[in-house]
């Protein structure tokens, strides 16, 4: 038997083929065709495709007859398609699981205008955010992503249904999760992926820590039939940003039914800049002396920047290099062994502020007469792999795994001094790194039997053990050289310690601590009737640091008639402070109103928290959820679906503001001017909603699909913030209302994304709006009307505190297939060149240099950007 598989608009490549009853299934060529050597008689032949609808035919064949047998398919429903995510029992479809869950087509990556995973959910997903942030050190090249808006850690992702490891950076300054961990999504190449499930939902229970937002399954492609090979070239009509995107994926056959699929992928950025002329003081304070230096050194033509720039904001330069594998090998007609994994190597470049030369404290003169702008270099490697096997032993399904992951950050500083070191220091500075290794193991067992209306039976058990290192510089980028400066008042004073812009770590800072988590779960899922499904879920973790804890879920589904469900669940849950967040200590550069400060880290074994502050070890978040919805389909037009939610969060943790008045003693002997660290300080309350409405339709000879998503979420602290009794009525300084402003108002209030398509021949036209909510800046003095200061651009005393109004960013694409090895795409990113609002307070623009806001971002700053697409199917 052979055949052919396509849509209305040609072959189908990949598309699977299966003879019903039997262990025989196959994959359509690049071609779309399929064969099969069988005996003589009466089959049924089913072919489907991720996003068709499948078909069923049957075929009578006898002895040296050669049947051909073709399939026409049809586009289908994401809410169609059966998901293994938030079940233990056989994958269901959406209308008829307990819990939200989005699909990521293959066609919608195949289609988005995006080359990095975080920013393909960020347009795609309302519920998730993620932006490139700017000026925030090592976190300029790992972008923090969030879920319903609650923070970068409270969101678990697994690949192939295994827990993904977290990177090693600690988010500390001033953006969207600061003080979280998070996982670094663009260590992921999007050409491994086949699909991406999203969990809108609490599932602790199910999967263990972390997963108090929802979570993310990546699901990695087993296509062998085809090369693909995507090459992309895109700029940014401001002239910078040039992005070149290079990937390659194939499969290979192993055996009978094995396979391997492999994936290569490079990705270059380079820098974008949307800083303000400076209009500060450049080599001393006196404006009109200032003013006749700068005009006799040329300075603004030396800085390397544009007009009179001296700083880079925006995207860093970044470039990224990646290596994938997954496969399968049946070891016998009931287990499967299989292992997937990659590499992924990345060096990025950003700048951080200018150090002028009237900052003698900071800037040798003999080194840099002019000044200089300091680098930060990046090196960031990200390895995984996961290896297991799975199959079926007296009637129970078995699957054992274990899984390595390791993440390493390495930093360099450039173009910089260590001004103690006077004339002697260094212009380069290895300063240290860290380093996050985590090892999983997991074994999952799970049955169902034919009780009442079908009643499946899982339990299992996880071992994880983490492994968090902080590595030290070299002596030169943190050593007190003991060179001082002559001010103008005659004064001897020191200079600053370590290299400027990132000091390195101290060897008393270098660290390397394991912990080890154990965990057991049960679920049960019953079919009571056919109509009425309910699920319960328990789980017991303990971990050798802060005890054990016990959660758990119930949710259930009613089936009003065909095509309707309703759902609901309640579940407690929690998340276990990060390796991280227990032991990070390090002295680092902040500038806060304009002034830079040497604000040290202590982590909770630290004499300073302890003692001082009196600040206990750090303990897990708890959270319970609520969660309630609906979901339906009209005819084959139309599907529809809606979600309210509403999560509680006790003692999230945080990290504090910075102590500096009254602690100078202590803090002398580390070189800091400030103190902060970390402590569950809060509790939260986020409620929301997510509605999804699809539409399809053949139109004209082609084919017409709509997609309109929207989540809408609020956030607020609840309650005093939590102080030790050392700190009683220094709450504002815990945690003041900036730090409250990020945590309820830095993620848009909504967001809203729509896709339009419509194939017609070999044309592809396709528009994607994304409508982002607002944001608020909150200042932290200004609270009080007399910390307010005077605004130049209006000439009025005024708060600081800005609204940052919605933006409709627009997304355009037309494809041409050329011939069935062939597509080029033409499209643009933002073809209407949105920003966001520009500061309207001219003191946060830190003179001149900030036009648009770094602390809270709906979208970037990058503007409109142009793409030329080349797609090989080989």
């Amino acid at each position: 038997m052979s055949g052919n598989v396509s849509d209305q608009f040609g072959n189908l490549p990949g598309a699977k083929v299966a003879i019903e009853g039997t262990d025989k299934i196959t994959t359509t060529d690049v071609n779309g065709n399929y064969s099969f050597d069988v005996d003589e008689g009466e089959y049924v032949l089913t072919s489907g495709f991720v996003m068709y609808t499948s078909i069923s035919k049957t075929a009578n064949v006898k002895v040296g007859d050669t049947v051909q047998i073709d399939f026409i398919l049809e586009t289908g429903f994401s809410m169609d398609q059966p998901v293994s995510l938030g079940s233990r029992a056989k994958p269901k479809s959406l209308l008829k699981n307990t819990a939200a869950v989005d699909i990521i087509s293959p066609q919608q990556l195949t289609g988005s205008s995006q080359i990095e995973l975080s920013h393909i959910l960020h347009y795609l997903t309302p519920s998730f955010h993620s932006t490139h942030q700017t000026i925030a050190d090592g976190t300029d090249h790992i972008d923090p992503a969030t879920l319903r808006g609650l923070g970068p850690d409270q969101v678990l992702v697994l690949v192939n249904g295994k827990r993904r490891h977290s990177s090693s950076l600690l988010n500390v300054n001033g953006t969207v999760g600061r003080g979280s961990v998070g996982t670094d999504f663009n260590a992921i190449p999007i050409a491994a992926i086949d699909r991406i499930e999203v969990l809108r939902d609490g599932a602790t229970s199910q999967y263990g820590s972390d997963a108090i937002a929802g979570v993310i399954n990546i699901i990695l492609k087993k296509q062998i039939e085809i090369i693909q090979v995507d090459n992309r070239v895109g700029i940014n009509t401001e002239g910078d940003g040039l992005t070149v995107y290079s990937s390659a994926n194939f499969g290979l056959k192993i055996g009978k039914t094995g396979y391997v699929n492999v994936t290569a992928e490079y990705r270059e950025r380079e820098a974008v800049n949307r800083a303000g002329d400076y209009t500060g003081t450049v080599y001393t304070n006196d404006a009109t002396e200032d003013q006749r230096l700068i005009e006799q050194n040329n300075f603004f033509n030396q800085t390397g920047y544009s007009d009179k720039q001296v700083m880079e904001i925006g995207s860093a330069e970044t470039q990224n290099l990646a290596l994938s594998f997954n496969g399968e090998v049946p070891m016998s007609n009931s287990s499967t062994f299989y292992m997937h994994g990659g590499r992924n190597y990345r060096e990025g470049k950003s700048k951080g502020f200018y150090r002028f030369p009237k900052d003698e404290d900071r800037v040798v003169l003999d080194l840099f007469p002019n000044g200089f702008s300091p680098e930060i270099l990046t090196d960031i490697q990200d390895d995984a792999i996961t290896g297991g096997v799975k199959g079926v032993k007296n009637g129970w399904d078995v699957d054992f795994s274990h899984s390595i992951g390791i993440n390493t950050l390495d930093y360099t500083v450039n173009n910089s001094n260590n001004a103690s070191l006077g004339i002697a220091s260094p212009r380069t500075f290895y300063a240290g790194g860290f380093a996050y290794k985590q090892n999983t193991t997991n074994l999952d067992i799970s049955r169902t039997f034919d009780w009442l209306q079908g009643v499946n039976i899982a339990f299992g058990a996880e071992l994880r053990v983490e492994n968090y290192q902080i590595i030290a510089g070299e002596e030169a980028s943190y050593i007190d050289g003991g060179s001082t400066f002559i001010n103008n008042l005659g004064e001897e004073l020191p200079r600053i310690v370590g290299a400027q812009v990132f000091p390195g770590f101290r060897p008393e800072n270098e660290l390397n601590r394991f912990r080890t988590n154990s965990s057991g779960y049960v679920d049960i899922e019953a079919n009571v009737s056919e109509k009425l499904l309910v699920r319960g879920a328990a789980r017991y973790e303990a971990y050798n640091d802060f005890g054990g804890q016990a959660i758990w879920k119930l949710s259930g589904r009613y089936i009003l008639k065909d095509g309707i469900s309703v759902r609901a669940g309640f579940s407690t849950g929690f998340r276990a402070p990060s390796l991280h967040q227990v032991f990070f200590q390090n002295i680092s550069t902040q500038f806060v109103n304009g002034e830079s400060v040497q604000v040290g880290t202590f982590n909770n074994e630290s004499a300073i928290v302890t003692q001082a502050f009196q600040i206990g070890k750090l303990k897990p978040e708890l959270s319970s959820h609520l969660s309630a919805g609906f979901s339906g389909k009209i005819n084959d037009n139309v599907t529809f679906s809606f979600d309210y939610y509403l999560i509680d969060i006790e003692d999230r943790i945080v990290l504090s503001g910075r102590f500096s008045e009254g602690y100078e003693t202590i803090l002398e002997p580390f070189n800091a001017g400030a103190a902060q660290f970390f402590t569950n300080a809060i509790d939260s309350r986020t409620s929301g909603a997510d509605a999804a409405l699809f539409f399809k339709k053949n139109l004209g000879g082609g084919e017409f699909n709509a997609s309109l998503g929207a989540n809408l979420t609020s956030t607020t602290v609840k309650g005093p913030i939590k102080v030790s009794p050392a700190l009683v009525g220094q709450e504002e300084l815990l945690f003041n209302r900036e730090e409250i402003a990020r945590v309820e108002y830095s993620q848009p209030n909504y967001k809203i994304n729509s896709l339009l398509s419509y194939d017609f021949n070999k044309y592809r036209f396709q528009v994607v709006n994304t409508v982002f909510g607002r944001v608020k800046y909150i200042h932290p003095n200004d609270g009080n009307p007399d910390n307010w200061v005077l605004n130049n651009f209006t000439g009025s005393v005024e708060t600081r505190d800005q609204t940052f109004s919605p933006k409709l960013v627009t997304d355009m694409a037309v494809s041409y297939q050329i011939n069935d090895y062939v597509r080029c795409t033409l499209g643009g990113n933002n073809v209407f060149n949105v920003y966001p609002d520009k500061h309207k307070h001219s003191a946060n623009t830190e003179e001149g240099n900030f036009i648009y806001s770094r602390r809270v971002q709906q979208f970037g700053v990058n503007g409109a950007n142009y793409y030329f697409r080349l797609l090989l199917k080989l």
